[in-house]
């Protein structure tokens, strides 16, 4: 065996998933029909994608709802058997469910409980303890760990139907991560949480990546937990992969506008003077915000400089979520 770092953890190989549906059209003759002889279509929910995960990569796994994302996600944790193509999470098969393989990964799906609803979530987590077999010293020290990292100490002891919704995600990561898995899977963690509890939770992952060198694929609909923890994203959409490389890559591919604000000394019109070297897409007090063609902005931003008294000029790339947008509206190919 080589170098572990530089192993890849997660390795998919033209993985696909079918799935048959059946259709029949509305009314009683149609049902009756149906009773006879059933109309079925195949629906490919993840077609034929490849990509490698190594250790201690946080990668963001993005597509739009319906894009094969989850369905991937329940591949790759052994939920769902694929139809066709090749997959391995630490070496192992996961659909074979293996306990050494078991024992090292963990899916987390937001808002979908594991914890039970009328006893603390301390029980619960006893609970794990007892199936994974972890033992008393080192389930005490990794408890302690993950109260410490999410601030439990005032939750655990509580039934779990009177804690909020971000107070219960926090408990649902914490019982997913007592056996201390190599492999995240996370699927939403911070869906409905306000931006604070996103930014606490975000925090942890990264904290748990650093800590441990796990292995993190996350979907998420939220831009912020993808801009603040992956380096690396795989863009899904209609079951194939539209894009895999550098969030930078991303940006500087898909984005077809720059963003061009401009500070003004007091008493300069604004929209009405500006609007025609750009699009103005803000406005507030001595400050303008343009959206001009990327080819365009070194172009404008010479004339705004040549044409006007400005204290002050930043050129951005547009919010990460206009990015995305651009991708999705890509035909797979």
């Amino acid at each position: 065996m080589g170098d572990q770092s530089l192993e890849n953890v997660i390795h998919l190989h033209n993985l696909q998933k079918t799935y048959t549906v059946h259709e029949r059209e509305a009314g009683l003759l149609a049902a009756f029909r149906s009773l006879v002889r059933r109309k079925t279509r195949a629906v490919r929910a993840v077609d034929g994608i490849s990509f490698d995960v190594a250790a201690g990569e946080i990668v963001g796994f993005l597509g739009p709802n319906g894009a094969g994302k989850t369905t991937t996600l329940k591949m790759l944790s052994g939920l769902l058997h694929p139809t066709a193509g090749e997959v391995r999470v630490l070496g192992h098969e996961p659909y074979r469910r293996r306990r050494e393989f078991l024992r090292n990964i963990a899916l987390v799906m937001g808002q979908r409980n594991q914890l039970a609803w009328d006893i603390p979530a301390i029980d619960s987590f006893d609970l794990n303890r007892v199936i994974y077999r972890i033992p008393q010293a080192e389930y005490r020290q990794t408890l302690d760990e993950l109260v410490t990292l999410l601030n439990l100490e005032q939750l655990i002891q509580k039934p779990v139907r009177n804690l909020s919704l971000g107070e219960r995600m926090k408990c649902e990561i914490a019982a997913a991560l007592l056996h201390r898995p190599r492999v995240l899977f996370l699927d939403e963690p911070t869906i409905g949480l306000d931006v604070t509890m996103q930014r606490r939770i975000r925090t942890f992952i990264g904290e748990y990546n650093r800590r441990h060198q796990a292995t993190v694929l996350l979907t998420s609909h939220y831009m912020a937990d993808v801009e603040a923890l992956c380096e690396r994203v795989i863009v899904i959409h209609q079951g194939q992969i539209l894009f895999d490389g550098d969030l930078s890559a991303l940006v500087r591919r898909f984005s077809t506008h720059k963003t061009i604000v401009v500070d003004l000394p007091g008493g300069t019109r604004g929209n009405g003077e500006l609007s025609r070297y750009g699009e103005v897409v803000a406005q507030t007090a001595g400050q303008v915000t343009l959206r001009v063609p990327k080819a365009e902005a070194a172009r404008v931003t010479g004339r705004l400089l040549a044409d006007l008294a400005i204290h002050d000029l930043t050129i951005q790339d547009p919010p990460i979520e206009e990015v995305i947008e651009q991708v999705f509206n890509q035909e797979p190919g």
